[in-house]
């Protein structure tokens, strides 16, 4: 049914046909109708009614407690949540290849004995011989402190002459951390 049938029937509805329910009268009709109820209906049909009507009543009292005890319980999280902090989470973003890049052609000119190598957001240094640790170690002691902010984790480290390729060889993956 659309708007303007119903305001159509709203308009057409007698109101006055409604007055005579809140009227004195109607309460005493009432009052009179329920002192003969016994005599029409029977005791057995009241007592039905009387129970169904008791059932009802405790059925909705149990569910306004219910929901009274529930809406309490969901105040109460409400205001937990809303004391709980956030917790940032930590993660690692690689650092910019060319930032890594530039590092290295810097670091070449200091570290003359090793191979260092870039490879996106990795590093990679190696030297041919087992007398190039100090420098190996200062490279990559360098690297750790190398860029602002940068995170280094060691992907690959072999030192021995059991190393393949180069008896000193190292990866090390180069992030930053990321507070979301």
């Amino acid at each position: 049914m659309n708007f303007a049938a119903f305001n159509k029937h709203l308009k057409a509805f007698d109101w006055r046909s409604l007055k005579k329910y809140t009227s004195p009268q109607a309460a005493e009709d009432l009052n009179v109708f329920l002192e003969k109820l016994p005599q029409h209906a029977g005791q057995t049909m009241i007592i039905i009614a009387v129970t169904v009507w008791a059932v009802a009543g405790g059925a909705g009292l149990y569910t306004t407690v219910q929901l009274q005890q529930l809406t309490e319980l969901r105040a109460e999280l409400q205001s937990a949540a809303a004391v709980q902090p956030r917790v940032p989470t930590i993660k690692d973003v690689a650092v910019d290849a060319s930032e890594v890049q530039i590092f290295v052609e810097n670091s070449k000119q200091i570290y003359k004995g090793l191979s260092l190598r870039s490879n996106d957001a990795s590093i990679e240094v190696s030297a041919e011989t087992t007398a190039a640790f100090g420098q190996f170690r200062e490279a990559i002691g360098h690297i750790q402190n190398g860029g602002s902010g940068w995170r280094v984790s060691i992907e690959k480290f072999c030192v021995g002459r059991e190393c393949k390729p180069d008896p000193l060889y190292a990866i090390l993956k180069i992030n930053k951390v990321s507070v979301q």
